[in-house]
């Protein structure tokens, strides 16, 4: 006794509209296993939003689909790297041993102001000027004219 199946494929003709059309076996054979990966990548990256109740629509085109989820981003895309080059990181470096070494040369305190940052990096210009034993206003004005010329340097 055998049995009779009749195999249908999906086809769209308007985006909301599916008409089935008779395939042979080896038609669906070859067929829907694609069908069947690109419905559960979708549903795995959440795009496919189709109940199980009308899953047997699947034609695969998901852009024309009535269930597909809009305006998502793919995790299969790569993310842009925000990471910096090395060669960045290492003129990074370069750059800070210089502003240090510039630091040092035009403030005897500069290790003191550099470790009181370090170790508080939301401390005051007043409480530094204390520390340092200078007055608040020719601190400012002094850390005012290291700031500029440590920024020309930064800039070449």
């Amino acid at each position: 006794m055998t049995t009779s199946v009749t195999f249908h494929f999906v086809t769209r003709r308007t985006p909301f509209k599916v008409t089935l059309t008779p395939i042979t076996e080896e038609q669906y054979r070859a067929l829907y296993p694609d069908i069947w990966a690109t419905q559960k990548r979708e549903q795995y990256h959440g795009r496919c939003m189709c109940t199980k109740r009308y899953l047997w629509k699947c034609d695969g085109q998901c852009d024309l689909c009535e269930y597909h989820a809009p305006d998502t981003t793919s995790l299969d895309e790569p993310l842009p790297d925000s990471k910096p080059s090395i060669e960045d990181i290492y003129a990074d470096r370069d750059l800070l041993k210089h502003l240090i070494t510039r630091f040092r040369e035009i403030d005897p305190d500069a290790d003191r102001i550099i470790q009181m940052r370090l170790d508080n990096p939301k401390i005051s210009d007043r409480k530094i000027a204390e520390a340092l034993g200078r007055p608040q206003r020719t601190f400012a004005d002094q850390m005012k004219r290291y700031y500029t010329e440590l920024h020309k340097i930064e800039n070449k």
